[in-house]
């Protein structure tokens, strides 16, 4: 990559903004994680999550507004995967479920 001129100024951009952001996280009491490149296992809850999103709603219709989209992810998390969607990562439970069992 071209250290000097318009590219140079691009990362140093993106640097000083990726560690503002971490400084306002903390701040307001979050932990900032991140792991090195190649670390797969980060993003792993995440990741699984959007897959099983996609497979169980995204991908069974064919969407008309972004309306009917917004109200059946709402339903989805709201009504299916948090109450009554069993996770393997939590013996099984479902996250509400799991949640009032650690209460």
């Amino acid at each position: 990559m071209n250290r000097s001129g318009s590219d140079f100024q691009i990362l140093q951009m993106y640097s000083y903004c990726a560690h503002d952001y971490q400084k306002l996280l903390r701040q307001h009491g979050f932990k900032v994680s991140m792991s090195g490149k190649g670390n797969c296992h980060d993003n792993s809850v995440v990741e699984s999550f959007f897959k099983s999103l996609k497979a169980e709603l995204v991908w069974r219709r064919n969407w008309q507004t972004r309306r009917e989209v917004e109200m059946a992810l709402f339903e989805y998390i709201n009504g299916f995967y948090n109450p009554r969607r069993k996770h393997s990562a939590l013996g099984w439970k479902s996250p509400v479920a799991f949640e009032q069992r650690a209460a």
